[in-house]
């Protein structure tokens, strides 16, 4: 698995933990789920790599 397969698990795992109904408090789990896709996303021209 690539490394931005990881980032999408992860993000998918937020977002379905941010679904639940528990209180976080500060942290936004959908934010950070969102971070995760959008840097799974962009790490072929974060790294400089082609896959």
């Amino acid at each position: 698995m690539s490394i931005q397969g990881l980032f999408y698990i992860i993000a998918v795992i937020l977002l379905v933990v941010a679904a639940l109904p528990i209180n976080t408090g500060r942290i936004s789990l959908g934010m950070l789920a969102a971070a995760f896709a959008l840097l799974g996303y962009s790490w072929d021209t974060i790294t400089g790599t082609v896959s």
